[in-house]
Parts: structure tokens; sequence; C-alpha cells
């Protein structure tokens, strides 16, 4: 319920809020501001991405919601944020009660340079009403700072399962958070998600950074409506542990290119499984181009894992800044006939 802000509070002063209770659908503790994008005193410009308002958060304030679940089911998260000042800021989130930790976001315009960041955190509900809280987990040394946060939407996620034509759940990466119509910058899924609470189901992001989930209206995908983006090098991995049979033959087949985004350059892209190792070379001219790829590998135990990440670097050319990278899609495990 009002999840992206545009239902105003009650009372307000200048910018505060005024009252716990005072913003429809939420409720506030500390120092938190009801802000419009554009120009604000002292130079900054606050890029709100989805309508015209946004919440900052001030030191240690947070804004919950309670949300009706089914327990036991996944859900995902997805929210915009953004700084609102030069120094690094982080956005904490946490459901209680749910069988997923609190966890921190770095709030740095990293990924999207001109825009705020899109993110989705992943969580397993444990009772039929959950408390969603968002919360600034820092002390920050200028009052005015704080994260912005926008556009919060919530999507329960269904359970894939390896077929007999394939041993990886959700293959194609169409299983996954709630994509804004609107927005054009992706999802990003946050580093260190294990797979029984990833808001990409059946995948560990296993990585010190995120990887970005895209979507077909906004960038080139390979095949279907949905692929992942490995936007930061060796620290944007994503893996899946499969059922095996010990020293049996398996091919590993996949899919990489571009997304169509002003990522240029030479990508290479590098899987894991069992003990195999395959490079894989793609040279982006941004157009949205793609190669399949595949390799075989004997299972040494009862559970492999296949691992994928980029081996370099790559900035947009749009503003240098931007993390960007290629693109996997359309990931199939088969055994090998005896």
């Amino acid at each position: 319920m009002n999840g992206n802000f545009e239902t105003a509070p009650r009372k307000v002063n200048k910018t505060l809020i005024v009252g716990r209770h005072s913003l429809p659908g939420w409720t506030l503790r500390g120092h938190v501001e009801y802000v419009s994008a554009g120009p604000q005193p002292g130079g900054m410009f606050f890029a709100v991405p989805h309508g015209v308002h946004a919440l900052r958060l001030g030191s240690h304030a947070s804004a919950s919601q309670n949300v009706s679940v089914r327990p036991g089911s996944l859900y995902a998260l997805t929210f915009a944020a953004t700084r609102t000042c030069a120094q690094d800021e982080a956005l904490r989130i946490a459901v209680s009660p749910s069988l997923s930790a609190p966890a921190d976001v770095a709030v740095r315009t990293l990924y999207s340079a001109d825009t705020a960041d899109t993110w989705a955190w992943g969580f397993r509900a444990s009772s039929p009403v959950a408390q969603v809280t968002f919360s600034n987990p820092g002390l920050q040394e200028d009052a005015a700072c704080g994260p912005l946060i926008d556009a919060v939407a919530i999507k329960e996620l269904p359970t894939p399962y390896p077929t007999k034509d394939n041993l990886i759940k959700n293959d194609g990466f169409e299983i996954g958070p709630q994509v804004f119509k609107n927005s054009s910058v992706g999802v990003l899924l946050p580093p260190k998600q294990k797979d029984v609470t990833s808001p990409l189901p059946g995948w560990i992001i296993e990585s010190l950074k995120a990887v970005r989930y895209i979507d077909a209206a906004h960038f080139s995908v390979p095949a279907g409506q949905y692929a992942v983006e490995l936007v930061a090098g060796r620290e944007s991995a994503i893996a899946q542990v499969i059922r095996t049979v010990p020293n049996r033959a398996y091919n590993l087949s996949y899919v990489v290119g571009d997304a169509k985004n002003g990522c240029h350059g030479s990508m290479l892209v590098e899987a894991f499984a069992a003990n195999v190792t395959q490079k894989v070379p793609f040279e982006s001219r941004g157009k949205g181009g793609f190669k399949a790829s595949s390799l075989r590998f004997v299972a040494a135990g009862a559970r492999t894992r296949v691992t994928f990440y980029s081996s370099y670097y790559h900035t947009k050319v749009t503003d240098g800044v931007s993390l960007c990278g290629p693109v996997l899609d359309q990931v199939k495990i088969v055994p090998l006939k005896l």
C-alpha cells in the first residue's frame, strides 16, 4: 500500500513527516522526510525514479508496513534507492518474522550513474503477516544526509524444479523479482544470497557485488523475457548446486551476449562445473548479439556446483562510470548417454 509514496502524509513540517502514522500505509520512526524530485537546498538534485515523491531516512530512522503473506512461501521485495550526499550510505531491509536475516544494501549509485538503483531482496515467510522494515543503520556526519527510498513492491515467487530435460532450476531466469514497467535500469540482486531465499529462485548470488536482472522490454535478452547481466567482473557471480550421479558425464550449455545498453568491448564469461572450466569470449558492440557455448564434465559426487562470472570489468561508454557486463541466459544441464 502506497509503495511509491505518492499518497502524501497527513502532516508535515516543511519536509519532515510529523507523526508515526501520518504517512498512509506506513509506520515511521525517527527523522523521516517526504521529498520531491528535483533541485534541493545546498545544490543537491534528487532523482526520484518512480513518480514525484520519495522518503529520506535520517540516522537510525525507519519506515515499516505489515503485509499479508503465505507461510513457507518465497517473496521478493523490489525497491529503488539512492543516496542524497556524496558520502556512502546504506539501507537496511528486514522482515519479521521470516527465515531471512536482515541485510544492508550499500547505496552508492555504483551501478546507475544517472538515476537510483533498483534492488530486490528475497525472504521466506514464516507467519501469515510479515512486517517489512526499511531503515538507515548509519549515523551520518551531516544531518541532511540519508538514503532515499521509493517504489516498494512485493511479489510471491513460485518454486522452480529441475526436469528430466534440464537439471537446472529456473534455467532461463524467467522466475524473478518484480520489474517495474517504467524502469530501464533493471533490478540489482544483492550479493551473498542463498538459494533458499534468493530473489532469483534456484540461484545463489555468491559474489561480493550484485548481479543485474534485466527484462526484454528494456534490454537485449537472448530468449524469453528475462536474463542476468554480470556487472562487476569476478566480484559478480551466480551459482547453482544440482543433483548428479558420481562419475556420470553431463553437458552444460548456456548463452552469453550483451544487453544492448552501451556496454562495449571484449567480454569473457567463465563457467565452472565440477573440475572443468570454460572461458567464452564475446566481442560486444553494444548491439545486443549473443552466442551459445557448451562444455562436458564428469560429476565427482552427488552434488555439483555450477558457477558463472565475468572475467573483466566493464563500464558503459555513455558515462564511463556505470558498471555493466555480459548477459547470461538459457543455462541447461543434461546427462549424457552411457
